[in-house]
Parts: C-alpha cells; sequence; structure tokens
C-alpha cells in the first residue's frame, strides 16, 4: 500500500480540525489540544483500515464508481428522504393512518459488495425504512408499513445505485418475500 502523499494528509487534517472546531463550538486550549488528538487518532487508524479488505473486489470496484452520477445520487436521495420523511411525520401527526410493520427479504443483483453497501445504507437514511441484514445479495429490510418498501420494491432506488456502477440497465430485485416476525 503506498503512503498517504503530504498533500493529502494536509486536506484530510485541516478539513477533519475545521469539523471538530464548528462542531465543538469552544477555542480554548484544551479542546483544541483534544481536536488535534481525535484528528491523530482518526488519521492513523484510517490509514491503517485502508490496509483491511473486506471483500475480494474492495480495490476495484470503486474504480467503476461514476462521480458524476454519485452527484446527482446525493441530491436524489436527499428528496427521497424529504418525501419519506414527511410520510413519517403523517403517520405520527395522524394516528388514524394505520402503521402495519413488516420485514421484507429480496435479492438484489448489483456488481459489487460497494453497491449493496451503497443500497443498504440508502434505504436505512431513508426514514420509514431499516436495513436490518445483508448477507451477500440477501437482503432483510424492515418498514413501518407497504408504502416504505414503494422505492425498493419498484426498483426505483436500487436502479440508482446500479447506475452509479454501470450504465446498462435490469431488473435488480428479485425474489421478494414479506416475513413474518416468526421467521427472522
Amino acid at each position: 500500500m503506498k503512503k498517504p502523499s503530504i498533500f493529502s494528509l494536509l486536506i484530510s487534517s485541516i478539513s477533519l480540525m475545521g469539523f471538530w472546531v464548528i462542531m465543538s463550538g469552544f477555542y480554548d486550549v484544551i479542546h483544541l489540544s483534544m481536536g488535534v488528538f481525535s484528528v491523530v487518532l482518526v488519521l492513523y487508524l484510517n490509514y491503517n483500515l485502508k490496509s483491511v479488505r473486506f471483500s475480494e473486489d474492495d480495490m476495484n470496484d470503486i474504480k467503476e464508481l461514476n462521480f458524476f452520477r454519485a452527484f446527482y445520487y446525493v441530491f436524489w436521495m436527499l428528496w427521497q428522504m424529504i418525501k419519506a420523511g414527511t410520510h413519517v411525520a403523517l403517520i405520527l401527526i395522524k394516528p388514524s393512518m394505520p402503521t402495519k410493520l413488516q420485514m421484507i427479504q429480496f435479492r438484489v443483483n448489483l456488481p459489487n459488495s460497494h453497491a449493496r453497501m451503497i443500497l443498504g445504507n440508502s434505504i436505512t437514511l431513508t426514514p420509514g425504512t431499516l436495513t436490518v441484514e445483508i448477507d451477500g445479495d440477501l437482503f432483510k429490510v424492515h418498514g413501518l408499513d407497504d408504502s416504505s418498501f414503494e422505492g425498493i420494491l419498484n426498483d426505483e432506488m436500487p436502479h440508482q445505485v446500479l447506475k452509479l456502477f454501470q450504465n446498462e440497465m435490469h431488473p435488480v430485485v428479485s425474489d421478494v418475500k414479506y416475513l413474518s416476525y416468526d421467521d427472522i
């Protein structure tokens, strides 16, 4: 593994320290020294973490990521979070709206582990849904009601993730099964 450049370390240090200063709100010697210690610790742990391979395709699949598409994905995801957050707020405000807690299991046909990780995190970031388990290409997701799964089951969210890594489109979600809580 190649060593990080001085420029890379400098940018990371400044970014992390800036974030620390903004989030702490204290500018005395104690807090700033804790910030410096935290930044050094994060940089050290991150450097060591980069040498660990979590799956076989770890190193190559991130090279396939379309960064222009990723920029679009961030805004698309924010819109999904707003829509789902509004739905969850309506459920909370109107007790007459029924919640029917559900769990679904499905398989995905995504090109690599990073794509599966992005899909799992995107599902969890969307209010009303939670990725409970990812085992290879098998996902288990909890939701507040049937409409919580709409973006997953109609392949909208999985297709957005697929577009991050490849241009050709194909069905992503298959073998959907609604689980009872006894099956878990």
